[in-house]
């Protein structure tokens, strides 16, 4: 058997590492899907992206829960192929380029701790206790206790949706400003003094939703706009970039009346 001369051995090395380079590019290009953003969205686009790689052997579907804001600045940068907004787009957003589509929508349940015997505020008790001028539970009917104000980080998607709607931007007086749904639920649930504002989706038992201007927070009071505290889901893309076709294809289907069941198992109610 003849011996192979050093230079055969590196050609074949060369065109082994080739091979490889180009498996991998295809794999990533074609079989992956990869989604950044709010953390709100957990709940819906976990469930999807599961539902999505048990329909699609060999898919590999990725969430990074970074917040709104990040999540749309990862998509126009080029760093994953879908945005996740729990907010509209801003209109500089859009003009820089950038997509929306609305997924579904959600409730913004204003909770507080279980063990606190308020049930009910109004729109305008929430504002006042978000800035500041109603400090104690007692001016609602409530404990001789001061109010815990908790929110979330500037730039998340729930924040812009809850201060928006309840007309407090910029004049939010929050005594903790935390990183993610689950944090503020869980430091709620911890505080007897304490209330925040939280996807509806993700509520659990921990906490307690009060009723907004006599209407509870559910996926029906959503729906049919009697709830007035709700934002969009929003999947965000590029103008002019094409998404790979499996990205495309979860795309579809996550939008298509397919995904309904699935979103509203979530908590969130479906726009399609």
């Amino acid at each position: 058997m003849r011996t192979r001369t050093k230079f055969e051995i590196a050609v074949s090395v060369l065109c082994l590492a080739l091979a490889a380079s180009v498996l991998a590019g295809c794999g990533k290009g074609e079989k992956t899907v990869s989604t950044d953003g709010s953390t709100s969205m957990e709940k819906v686009i976990g469930a999807l992206g599961e539902q999505f790689e048990a329909d699609n052997a060999g898919v590999k579907f990725t969430y990074n829960p970074t917040g709104s804001g990040t999540g749309i600045t990862a998509v126009s940068d080029g760093i994953c192929d879908i945005g996740l907004s729990s907010r509209a787009l801003k209109d500089e957003e859009k003009a820089n380029g950038l997509k929306e589509t609305i997924l579904a929508y959600d409730g913004i349940a204003v909770i507080v701790n279980n063990e606190n015997t308020i049930d009910e505020l109004s729109i305008d008790d929430i504002a006042k206790i978000y800035t500041g001028e109603i400090k104690n539970w007692s001016e609602l009917g409530g404990a001789d206790a001061e109010i815990v104000v908790i929110g979330r980080e500037a730039g998340s998607g729930t924040r812009d949706g809850f201060e928006s709607i309840t007309k407090t931007e910029k004049i939010c007086v929050y005594r903790q400003e935390l990183t993610s749904t689950g944090d503020v639920i869980t430091t709620v649930s911890s505080n007897p003094d304490a209330i925040g504002y939280a996807s509806l989706a993700s509520v659990k038992e921990t906490v307690k939703a009060v009723s907004v201007d006599g209407v509870i927070p559910t996926e029906d009071t959503v729906k049919d706009g009697s709830y007035k505290i709700q934002r969009p889901f929003v999947l965000v893309t590029k103008e002019g970039t094409e998404l790979s076709d499996t990205a495309q294809k979860f795309f579809d289907y996550a939008t298509s009346s397919a995904a309904n069941d699935i979103i509203s198992k979530a908590g969130a109610v479906p726009a399609n």
